[in-house]
């Protein structure tokens, strides 16, 4: 099996560069699944009805989310099973941080929890994971970890070595070099990037972003537009084992619409 991760997508430039490039890079490496990170979707960010049809438009399987999967107040998307937030938010809250899809001759589990260094103060991730573990009947199992640190993703990934297929960071919006799998069997890479402009901060317009560090007051935000960059890691899954045989990442500039 092999699937695709895209890193966070940010806005309607970064929508509309998934929607062109997710379907070549899904053919070029004869992937099964894509899963992207849909929580900065939406214009001025969070995830609507809108921003998620036009992921699902560009081909994604699972869109997983993050700190700001609520902030649209579009709580009604995740009645959709294929859209996650992090399974650490308290009981009660809307949607579901799993997602077991059926591919046949096997199935994939997808996961997205959230970290709580620099985060928002929600349930332990490794509580819950442990917790969520013992209930998914596939070996094939795939963790988006929506985290701030690059120390507790990196836990995270050595916490769960030989217990999950891959570990995808995501939400600092910048790729890492550092794939590769652990001695378990587990592909793990601290970040997997973003799908937004190129000329920015985050996806950002740079010169917000500034202006905000700069002087310490409220700034409104506004996305980047094209030329866009495109962040994804590909990886081979043994479905009969659950263990990872292949791990690439890929970075691509200057795309435009």
């Amino acid at each position: 099996m092999r699937l695709l991760m895209f890193g966070d997508v940010v806005g309607e430039a970064g929508t509309a560069c998934f929607q062109r490039y997710a379907p070549q890079l899904r053919k070029e490496y004869g992937a099964d699944i894509v899963i992207v990170n849909g929580e900065n979707s939406a214009k001025g960010n969070g995830i609507t009805p809108q921003s998620a049809a036009g992921l699902f438009a560009g081909g994604a399987d699972v869109i997983t989310t993050g700190n700001h999967c609520f902030r649209r107040k579009c709580d009604q998307i995740f009645e959709d099973s294929r859209i996650l937030r992090p399974a650490n938010y308290p009981e009660g809250a809307p949607g579901s941080g799993v997602c077991v899809l059926d591919c046949g001759a096997y199935s994939l589990a997808v996961i997205n929890l959230m970290g709580t260094a620099f985060m928002d103060a929600l349930d332990n991730p490794f509580t819950v994971i442990d917790r969520i573990l013992p209930e998914i009947h596939t070996r094939n199992i795939v963790l988006d970890f929506h985290a701030e640190a690059t120390s507790e993703k990196r836990a995270m990934g050595w916490y769960l070595n030989g217990r999950i297929s891959a570990l995808f960071g995501t939400h600092t919006h910048v790729q890492t070099a550092d794939e590769e799998i652990l001695d378990g069997g587990t592909a793990y890479l601290t970040d997997v990037g973003m799908v937004g402009g190129q000329r920015s901060v985050l996806g950002v317009l740079p010169e917000l972003a500034v202006k905000k560090q700069r002087f310490h007051r409220p700034v409104s935000f506004a996305e980047a537009g094209m030329p866009c960059v495109v962040c994804c890691v590909m990886v081979e899954i043994d479905s009969k084992t659950g263990k990872s045989t292949k791990i690439e990442r890929r970075f691509l500039k200057d795309c435009t619409n």
